[in-house]
């Protein structure tokens, strides 16, 4: 038929055309056949998805890892990836599912209420046994140089993040302080934050720890105990260690308020030095016995109400507690306490912090007193908990105030300082140069005498 219409030559032509065309669609589905059996079928297996399948498949390897990785992330996200970002979303992960205590001693476990709380096994002769190990452990002196005692500073917070979110963010703003000023002056750093025995929780948790650093470390001369809501505030003053070498414990109070008076705010426990000796051990044995939780505590704290001027009803706390063993037995413990007031060892914030101004105008850092003060504590703010005493609006703006108050103590050294006591930004106040050893520092504080090692020549 074909032959006779095209003719036999156009014929052949034709049917060859007809046999290519069939080998080339047929390689086609071959094609599309290994490429589907290769990189699999799409979604629903439709050639429109199969397209959009390998398209993506291709595409995909030509983008480096880094990028690869962006495109993913900015996918749309499917419902298991939806599933994935609620995982990784740390503001929508409850911590208390990770945060399980194991249960509480059995009751038969429990120390008894009828016996008097104890730290630990009595110790008599402490003052012979270190004496003997640091004879035998020269390299270890309790006296880093002439006047100048070995010093552990010891604060803590609770093993739990605090009950509110910024609570821990003041919490690190509070240790960096505090390693500032201990860097500044020699003074080493231990930071708690285990519960070493339960029954002494929440005010007293200090006394077991405080024991088992002195007896830890007899190379330790002075503990010094820092509330985690105090900050220094004078990274310039040195402690006059010299006027307390005759005490072993030193607080910030009033002879008046405490022996006369008997006022449960005589002195404050929120930062004292303890010197490591027996007499320490010996007074840290009669303090503890109010401390431990439940009934103990609270028969206690009314004696405490009970003995002392204007206190509030409430549990036994440390702080009262020490004003009613000294009131007590001042002929027993007084000669060898020392209530500090010439300077701050502790500060309350309420009359400080918005003087800082006035201060900055008027005096310059090393005084350590109402001009410039060591410590500004605040009491009373509880950070890190729910509730505290005071609005937490004012509290958090002047806990700011106070960190950027010492901060400045230490930028300046580098020449920077915040805007203000109320900025997290800082400004530069002094311009490079190209001798930088050639800059002076104001207040000493870049290489401060405490820290200098004396080198004994030989001959």
């Amino acid at each position: 038929m074909l032959d006779k219409l095209l003719g036999a030559q156009r014929a052949r032509k034709f049917h060859r055309f007809l046999r290519h065309c069939k080998v080339t669609i047929l390689c086609l589905l071959l094609t599309i056949v290994v490429l589907r059996g290769t990189i699999g079928a799409g979604k629903f297996g439709t050639p429109e998805q199969d397209f959009v399948d390998i398209r993506n498949r291709f595409t995909s390897r030509k983008l480096p890892e880094s990028h690869r990785s962006l495109a993913e992330t900015h996918s749309t996200p499917t419902s298991s990836s939806r599933s994935d970002i609620s995982t990784n979303n740390y503001n929508a992960f409850d911590i208390n599912t990770i945060l399980v205590d194991e249960e509480e001693q059995e009751e038969d476990k429990k120390p008894s209420s009828e016996k008097a709380y104890r730290l630990g096994p009595k110790i008599s002769n402490w003052d012979k046994q270190r004496s003997k190990w640091l004879i035998e452990n020269p390299d270890f002196p309790n006296f880093v140089r002439p006047g100048k005692p070995r010093v552990l500073l010891v604060t803590g917070s609770s093993p739990k993040p605090c009950e509110n979110p910024v609570g821990d963010h003041y919490l690190l703003k509070s240790i960096k302080n505090k390693i500032d000023y201990c860097r500044l002056h020699g003074i080493e750093v231990f930071y708690n934050m285990a519960l070493l025995d339960a029954e002494m929780a929440g005010f007293w948790a200090k006394l077991p720890l405080i024991r088992k650093l002195l007896l830890s470390h007899p190379e330790v001369e002075f503990l010094w105990w820092m509330d985690s809501d105090a900050m220094f505030t004078d990274m310039a003053f040195e402690v006059p260690w010299e006027r307390y070498k005759d005490s072993n414990f030193v607080m910030h109070g009033w002879n008046e308020m405490v022996y006369d008076e008997k006022n449960w705010i005589g002195l404050n426990t929120g930062s004292f030095l303890l010197r490591n000796c027996q007499w320490s051990l010996d007074i840290l044995d009669v303090w503890a016995p109010m401390g431990p939780k439940g009934k103990v505590r609270e028969e206690a704290g009314k004696i405490l109400t009970r003995e002392l001027k204007d206190r509030p009803v409430f549990e036994a706390d440390d702080q009262s507690a020490m004003v009613y063993l000294l009131a007590k037995e001042k002929e027993k413990w007084g000669d060898k306490v020392y209530l500090e007031n010439g300077y701050y060892l502790h500060g309350y914030w309420g009359i400080l912090v918005d003087r800082y101004e006035e201060m900055i105008e008027k005096y310059h850092p090393g005084f350590g007193d109402h001009r410039w003060p060591l410590v500004t504590h605040f009491v009373g703010c509880k950070p890190c908990g729910k509730f505290g005493d005071y609005p937490v609006e004012r509290c958090l703006k002047q806990m700011d105030r106070a960190f950027n108050f010492g901060d400045n103590q230490i930028l300046q050294i580098y020449g920077f300082t915040h805007k203000s006591l109320v900025s997290r930004r800082v400004r530069r106040i002094r311009n490079e140069t190209s001798n930088p050893l050639e800059v002076k520092d104001e207040f000493g504080l870049l290489h401060p005498s405490s820290k200098a090692v004396k080198v004994s020549s030989s001959s």
